[in-house]
């Protein structure tokens, strides 16, 4: 079976990687093009695009997916499927009809259709996500739904632990869609919920609510990071912390401009313990 793999992101890169030791190792990847990262703002490649290169997959990386060049190159490799994997950018028409778009999305669809369905499932308390193997449609992660199957969120993981884990299952439901083929089933439309895109406001902790504050930690750990606003406006980033006893202790930080270090560390050298969430 000849695969054509559409993906981007560190999950995708996984699933990629899984997905090349199995019979449906794609021949040919597409991602989106080398962007800006970290603080010198160097360019550097997408997660997929340096995974298919460590797998000696070719990559293509097109300024857009849609437009006719991307298109005919997917085509030239006449793949019996296109596989999705946290993409990024929206999949137009023609190439919607052009061939059978197979989307690995981490969650119970409809719950957490979206740009950040793990770190929305942490943040809201689910006791539970899972992956869905769905069909693309012009909808924003509403096509039918071929496979599903639950994954328990623990109360200690965070978006790292939990993310493992759901790429692993990702990539067993996407062979078994493959070559299984199982019917597809409209998905129920009145359940749906919306994994917003992150923004800063995300990031900051409420410390007069303790649950919601070990929730923001866990979910955005360790790929975007917490954070508590000080009384100068700086900010001191948590990377990790515990509920304990209703009580959240911070257990790693980083200062401004500085080096993650153990939180009694950090109240050594300042002086002044931020005042605990409970």
């Amino acid at each position: 079976m000849s695969v054509v793999y559409l993906g981007t992101s560190d999950f995708a890169a996984a699933v990629l990687r899984a997905l090349a030791q199995t019979p449906h190792r794609p021949s040919l990847v597409v991602t989106r093009p080398d962007a800006p990262k970290g603080r010198g703002r160097k360019l550097a490649a997408p997660p997929a695009a340096e995974a298919a290169r460590e797998l000696g997959i070719a990559v293509d990386q097109p300024q857009d997916v849609n437009a006719q060049e991307a298109r005919a190159r997917i085509a030239a490799d006449d793949p019996d499927a296109v596989v999705v994997c946290a993409f990024g950018a929206l999949l137009k028409e023609p190439l919607l009809s052009e061939h059978e778009l197979l989307n690995v999305h981490p969650s119970l669809l409809p719950r957490w259709r979206g740009a950040a369905p793990i770190e929305r499932a942490i943040l809201a308390g689910d006791a539970q996500t899972g992956v869905s193997i769905m069909r693309v449609t012009a909808g924003l992660d509403s096509g039918p739904v071929c496979l599903q199957q639950r994954e328990p969120i623990h109360p200690d993981d965070t978006f790292g632990t939990l993310s493992a884990r759901l790429e692993e299952l990702g990539a067993r439901l996407l062979v078994r869609a493959l070559e299984e083929r199982p019917p597809f089933a409209d998905q129920d439309d009145s359940q749906v919920t919306y994994a917003e895109k992150l923004g800063p406001a995300d990031r900051d902790l409420d410390l007069a609510d303790p649950v919601g504050a070990d929730r923001t930690v866990r979910a955005l750990t360790p790929h975007i990071g917490a954070r508590l606003k000080l009384a100068d406006g700086s900010y001191l980033g948590v990377h990790e912390a515990r509920l304990r006893d209703g009580v959240l202790e911070l257990v790693t930080v980083q200062p401004p401009g500085g080096r993650p270090m153990a939180y009694a560390d950090y109240v050594r050298g300042h002086g002044e313990p931020v005042p605990a969430a409970g």
